[in-house]
């Protein structure tokens, strides 16, 4: 059955129907005669312990909103019921007050009340045989036990299950927030690899479109352009056109091979396998470019050794989109500079700026995809006009002496 919204668990409403409840009862047990009786005082009243029953269920009402508050009131009610004659309904009322001082009191109260009681319980069991002069005196301290120590020591357990539980909660809502923090940052983490990933991506496909394509443009639209050519010319520009190509579309079958899982137990095809481009492939590179009609002198310097990975693709990309780019806006010839040092590899193109005449469409992410390339290994790009020429550097580092 369903609570109304007044009867709930921390709410005024049921403090007042518990002590309502409270009240109830100890109106029953006067009415029904029921005393303790240690002491009995002969002529009092049932009506004279009225005042004390409900004072101690005003304190069960005030157990959440002033704890100390309706601790001493009970504690004075329970002393006026036991020197009128000590009614059974007012004890047991006190027992809540205690229970409730235990659980939604400051630590330092029940710590308090766990003496006192205790205390009192000793002091009752020494007591009673003096008083009565007997050992069965020891009794007297039967009362003080149930109405003080036993619901003290209810309390306090109750109290440390609840905190232990509102720590198991506070220690669940931790690690839930813990683990949505890391979910989180795993999500941004995964974000930033695709993003790095995309960029790299395209500045590859930029790489292998532009440059192969460039030159197949600029040979087509020679063809196309110059009237009467002879078969050795026309014969010449397709066979750049096809070379580019090809070229062209084995690098991307390469990119587009990266974009796939690879399959178990399937080796790597040779074919593909020289297609990967090396910074000591530029004989080829440069044969290609003399081919498409840009004069390329070439110049090594130091001892050309194996290279990283990335900081073999990236020479060889810069190198090429430069040439490219020297044929593309070029007066025709360009220089080529690859100097191996100890610790890195200095490649650097120069070239005459074409004077006039028309130019391929260009966006300018070549220079963009260069930067980006030697700023990720570590390295320095520069890139600009001097005295009439084009010319643009790069410092990539090897990471340690050869």
């Amino acid at each position: 059955m369903r609570l109304p919204p007044w009867l709930r668990s921390g709410t005024l409403g049921r403090d007042l129907a518990l002590a309502g409840v409270a009240l109830a009862g100890g109106l029953a047990l006067l009415g029904l005669g029921t005393h303790l009786a240690i002491t009995p005082r002969p002529g009092v009243p049932t009506a004279a312990f009225l005042p004390s029953l409900l004072a101690v269920s005003v304190a069960v009402v005030l157990r959440r909103v002033a704890t100390r508050t309706g601790l001493a009131l009970g504690t004075v009610a329970l002393v006026v019921d036991v020197a009128l004659g000590t009614t059974l309904g007012t004890a047991l009322i006190y027992t809540q007050v205690l229970y409730d001082a235990c659980v939604y009191g400051p630590p330092r109260l029940w710590r308090g009340l766990l003496r006192v009681t205790v205390a009192l319980s000793l002091l009752a069991a020494v007591g009673g045989p003096l008083v009565f002069a007997h050992w069965r005196g020891v009794a007297l301290a039967v009362p003080v036990v149930l109405v003080g120590v036993v619901p003290v020591l209810t309390g306090i357990s109750v109290r440390q299950y609840r905190d232990q539980a509102a720590a198991e909660r506070a220690r669940a809502a931790e690690e839930r927030a813990r683990a949505e923090q890391t979910a989180r940052l795993a999500e941004l983490d995964r974000r930033e690899a695709v993003r790095a990933e995309r960029s790299r991506m395209a500045r590859e496909l930029h790489d292998v479109v532009a440059n192969h394509l460039g030159a197949v443009a600029i040979h087509a639209t020679a063809a196309l352009s110059v009237a009467g050519l002879d078969r050795e010319q026309v014969t010449s520009s397709l066979r750049v056109i096809r070379e580019n190509s090809v070229r062209g579309l084995a690098e991307m079958r390469q990119l587009v091979g990266l974009l796939r899982e690879p399959t178990p137990g399937v080796a790597v095809d040779p074919a593909e396998e020289a297609t990967r481009v090396r910074l000591d492939e530029l004989d080829r590179l440069v044969d290609r470019m003399r081919s498409a009609g840009l004069a390329v002198r070439a110049e090594v310097t130091g001892g050309p050794r194996a290279l990283p990975v990335g900081v073999d693709l990236a020479a060889y990309r810069i190198v090429q989109e430069s040439l490219t780019n020297a044929l593309k806006h070029g007066a025709g010839e360009a220089e080529l500079m690859v100097a191996y040092g100890p610790t890195e590899v200095v490649v650097a193109v120069t070239n005459p700026v074409r004077a006039g005449g028309a130019a391929l469409p260009c966006a300018g992410a070549g220079l963009i995809g260069m930067r980006e390339r030697a700023v990720l290994l570590g390295g320095g790009f520069t890139a600009g006009r001097a005295g009439g020429r084009w010319r643009v550097r790069a410092r990539l580092p090897t990471g340690g002496p050869a």
